[in-house]
C-alpha cells in the first residue's frame, strides 16, 4: 500500500504495536476482542497498521532476487547426493539487514506514474515487506515437481521433449493450484478455528525480528529477539556435531550394539531397519516428518499409535512369517527385486518407455519388501480416512460456511482484514481457465497423456482439496494424493510410465499448490498483508522459480556426464531415482501386475487399505512433542505461550545456516571430517549392519 501520511509514518516509525495504541480512529479493542484459539491468541497480535507500506520497490527487488537464488541453489543441490535446501528462516534472517540497508540508502524522492505518486523508499523497512519477501521464497524452497518428469524422459526413457514443453508442464502444474485457493478462502482462511499451525511459527519468527517494545507484563523476562538469537546460536553450534563431526548422534541404535552381527536385532532396532529404540539427537531427524513443536498433541498421539501398529507390529509380522516371500528381500528398502531377490532390471521389460507384456512375463514379476508394500496400503487408508472424517465431523458445518461465510460473526483478525480489498473472483477464474487450457495444449501436443486424463487429474485434485485442507489446517499434516493418482491412471493407462507420472503431477501437485497458497494467505491473514499484493507476489515468484528450476536441471543434464547414476557422483539424483521407481511400479508395470491378480502379482491385499481407517505414520519427534505440546503447555503455560513457536523457528534457523556453512566452506572444497567411530568411513553411522537372507544367503 502506498504511503499516505509522511508525518504519521515518521512519528511512529512503523512499529505496529505502538502505532495502533495511538492511531486515531482505530478499532476499540479489549481483552476479549481476540482470537478464540489459544495458540493464535498468544502468537499473533490483535492489532494492525493499515498504513504500513508493503507493496514497495525494495520488497519486489529483494523478493525476486531471493526467489532466483533459492530456485537455482535448491534445484542444483536437489540432484546431488547430499541435498541442501535453503529455507524460509534463512531468507528471513538475511533479508532483514538488507531491507534496513535499502531503507537507509535509497533516495526518498517522489515519482509519478499513471497519475499516482510513489517513492522508492517510503520509510523504514516494515514487517509486512519482510513477510512478503519470505513468502515469495517459501513456496519455492522445494523444487518444481514436474522437473522430475523432464529428467525422467531424457535420462531414463531417452525421449527428450522441447524445452517449451517442459516449461509449460512445470508452469501449469505449479500455478493451477493457486486458482483453487480462491474458492477456499471462505472455509479455510477466515474461520478462526482453521489455525494452520505452521504459519504460527513463521508469525512468531517475524514478530520477534521486528518486535521493539516490551509491554508491562514482559518486564523481567527475556525478550523474544534475545531468546531467538540465543537458541539460533545454540542450534548452529550443536549441529556441527550430528551434521559433520559426530554423525552417529543422529542415529543412536543402542539396542543393536548388544550384538551388532545379529541380523534380526539389526533389522528391528537399526536406523536402517525399523528403528525400535533408536534415539536421534539431531533436530533435522526429529523434525523431519512431524514438526513436534507445531503439530497439536492429539494429532501426534494419532501418528504414534498408527506408526507403532504399522511399523512395529504389522511389518515384523509380515516379514518374519514370510508373507509375500518377504525374507528374500530387505526388511526396509525402496529398491525393486526379482522373485529370487536379485535387482529388477527395468530395461528388460520396456520398449521406448512402454511395457512389453510378453517381456515382463518372460523376465518374471516384480517384487518389493513388505514395508514398502504396507506403506502403500497405509497411504490408501489414510486418504480414505481423511475424506470420511471430514464428511462425518465437518460436513454440516462446511455447508453452512459455504452458504453464509460473509454473514458470519468474525474474529478480530477477519475484521481487521476488512480494510484491504479482496482479490476479485475473476482473477482466480481467469488464472484457472488459462492454466487448464495450457495444460490441455501441453499434454495433447507433446503426447504426455490424453485430454480426458488432464481433466480427470484436475477433478481429483479439486475433490480432495477441501478435506485435505481441513486436516492440514487443524493438524498440520497433509495426506498426499500421489498414491491415489498413480493408482487410478495405472489402471486406466497401464504400461505408460510418462503418462502415469504426468497424471500424478497434475492430480497431486495442483492439490499441494492450492494448499500452499492457502497457507500463505492464512499467514497474510495473521500478519495483515493485503490479499491482492500477496496474490501477485506468489504468482510472479512461482513463475520465475519454475523457469529457473527447469533451466538449471536442463543445464546439469546437458553438462554432467553420467548424471543420476553412481558413476555421476555427486549428481546421483536420489529423489529422482525414487520417482523413477514409482513410474515403473505404477506406470510401466501398473497396479494390476503389482497389487492386482495379473501376471504373478502378490500384493492385492494392500488395496484393501482403501477401506480401513489408519493414520499416517512417522518416526521422529514424538517424544519432543510430548514435552513441548503436552507437558510444557499444561504445566509451564506462560513459558510455552511466549517461546514455544519461536523455539521451533530458532532451531530450524540454526540448523539451516550451519548446514550451508558445512557444505559450502568444507564439503564443497573436499574437506571431510577425519574418520572415527562417530564418523565411520563406510557410512554405517549407527554401527548396525543391515542384512537379510536371500537366495544366496545372508547379505550385508
Amino acid at each position: 500500500m502506498d504511503r499516505e501520511d509522511d508525518a504519521t509514518f515518521e512519528k511512529y516509525d512503523y512499529d505496529s504495536e505502538k502505532y495502533n495504541d495511538d492511531l486515531e480512529g482505530q478499532l476499540e479493542l479489549n481483552e476479549e476482542d481476540d482470537s478464540p484459539i489459544e495458540e493464535v491468541r498468544v502468537t499473533v497480535p490483535n492489532t494492525d497498521d493499515p498504513l504500513m507500506p508493503c507493496n514497495t520497490f525494495r520488497m519486489w527487488f529483494l523478493g525476486l532476487i531471493f526467489t532466483g537464488i533459492i530456485s537455482f541453489v535448491n534445484q542444483f543441490f536437489y540432484l546431488r547426493h547430499t541435498q541442501i535446501s535453503i529455507g524460509y528462516s534463512v531468507v528471513a534472517l538475511i533479508s532483514l539487514p538488507l531491507g534496513h540497508f535499502m531503507a537507509r540508502v535509497i533516495p526518498t524522492r517522489q515519482f509519478s506514474l499513471f497519475g499516482r505518486s510513489f517513492s522508492l523508499n517510503p520509510g523504514p523497512f516494515s514487517i509486512k515487506e519482510h513477510v512478503l519477501i519470505g513468502t515469495m521464497t517459501a513456496c519455492n524452497t522445494g523444487t518444481a515437481y514436474a522437473v522430475d518428469i523432464v529428467i525422467l524422459q531424457k535420462v531414463w526413457y531417452h525421449s527428450e521433449k522441447p524445452f517449451i514443453a517442459g516449461l509449460l508442464l512445470v508452469l501449469t502444474t505449479q500455478v493451477t493450484g493457486f486458482a483453487l485457493a480462491g474458492a477456499l478462502r471462505k472455509v479455510l482462511i477466515r474461520p478462526a478455528h482453521m489455525i494452520w499451525p505452521s504459519t504460527l511459527v513463521t508469525a512468531s519468527l517475524f514478530r520477534s525480528l521486528h518486535h521493539s517494545i516490551e509491554r508491562e507484563e514482559d518486564h523481567g523476562r527475556m525478550s523474544r529477539m534475545k531468546y531467538f538469537l540465543i537458541i539460533t546460536l545454540g542450534s548452529f553450534i550443536y549441529y556441527w556435531f550430528p551434521g559433520y563431526i559426530f554423525p552417529t548422534l543422529g542415529m543412536l541404535s543402542w539396542i543393536c550394539w548388544i550384538d551388532p552381527e545379529n541380523v534380526v536385532l539389526s533389522q528391528l532396532t537399526g536406523s536402517n531397519g525399523l528403528g525400535i529404540g533408536t534415539i536421534a539427537l539431531d533436530w533435522t531427524a526429529i523434525a523431519y516428518y512431524v514438526q513436534p513443536l507445531v503439530t497439536p498433541w492429539f494429532a501426534q498421539v494419532n501418528i504414534l499409535v498408527g506408526f507403532i501398529l504399522v511399523a512395529w507390529v504389522m511389518v515384523p509380522w509380515a516379514y518374519y512369517t514370510n508373507l509375500w516371500n518377504s525374507k528374500l528381500y530387505p526388511i526396509l528398502s525402496a529398491e525393486l527385486y526379482r522373485e529370487d531377490g536379485s535387482p529388477f532390471d527395468m530395461e528388460q521389460i520396456l520398449t521406448n518407455g512402454v511395457l512389453e507384456p510378453q517381456k515382463y512375463i518372460d523376465y518374471g514379476p516384480m517384487r518389493m519388501d513388505s514395508f514398502f508394500a504396507l506403506t502403500y496400503g497405509v497411504g490408501f487408508a489414510g486418504l480414505t480416512a481423511t475424506v470420511v472424517h471430514v464428511v462425518l465431523y465437518n460436513g454440516k458445518e462446511l455447508i453452512q460456511r459455504w452458504r453464509s461465510a460473509r454473514q458470519e460473526n468474525e474474529d478480530i483478525h477477519s475484521r481487521l482484514m476488512r480494510v484491504y480489498p479482496e482479490v476479485p473472483d475473476w482473477w482466480y477464474l481467469s488464472l484457472f481457465a488459462a492454466s487448464v487450457a495450457l495444460s490441455l495444449v501441453t499434454c495433447i501436443v507433446w503426447d504426455y497423456m490424453p485430454w480426458w486424463a488432464v481433466l480427470l487429474a484436475l477433478a481429483i485434485a479439486i475433490f480432495f482439496v477441501l478435506p485435505v485442507g481441513i486436516v492440514q489446517a487443524v493438524t498440520n499434516q497433509q495426506p498426499g494424493l500421489n498414491i491415489v493418482t498413480e493408482y487410478v491412471i495405472g489402471y486406466m493407462l497401464p504400461g505408460h510410465a510418462i503418462a502415469n507420472v504426468t497424471f500424478k503431477t497434475y492430480g497431486y501437485i495442483v492439490n499441494v499448490q492450492a494448499l500452499t497458497f492457502t497457507s500463505d494467505l492464512k499467514l497474510g491473514h495473521y500478519m495483515k498483508i493485503p490479499p491482492r499484493i500477496m496474490f501477485m507476489a506468489q504468482v510472479v515468484s512461482t513463475v520465475i522459480a519454475g523457469i529457473i528450476n527447469l533451466a538449471t536441471a536442463s543445464w546439469l543434464i546437458s553438462t554432467r556426464p553420467n548424471i543420476c547414476t553412481k558413476e555421476g557422483f555427486p549428481f546421483t539424483c536420489r529423489s529422482t531415482n525414487t520417482f523413477y521407481s514409482a513410474s515403473i511400479i505404477w506406470g510401466a508395470v501398473a497396479p494390476a501386475r503389482v497389487f492386482g491378480n495379473k501376471d504373478g502379482a502378490l500384493y492385492s491385499p494392500v488395496q484393501w487399505g482403501f477401506l480401513a481407517a489408519l493414520p499416517y505414520f512417522y518416526t521422529n519427534g514424538l517424544f519432543v512433542g510430548f514435552i513441548f505440546m503436552y507437558l510444557l503447555r499444561r504445566f509451564r503455560y506462560n513459558w510455552w505461550s511466549r517461546y514455544n513457536y519461536l523455539t521451533s523457528a530458532a532451531l530450524d534457523s540454526g540448523v539451516a545456516i550451519c548446514g550451508l556453512v558445512i557444505f559450502f566452506v568444507f564439503q564443497s572444497s573436499g574437506i571431510e571430517m577425519p574418520y572415527w567411530w562417530g564418523n565411520p568411513q563406510d557410512g554405517n553411522y549407527d554401527h548396525c549392519p543391515l542384512g537379510y537372507a536371500n537366495a544366496n544367503g545372508v547379505v550385508h
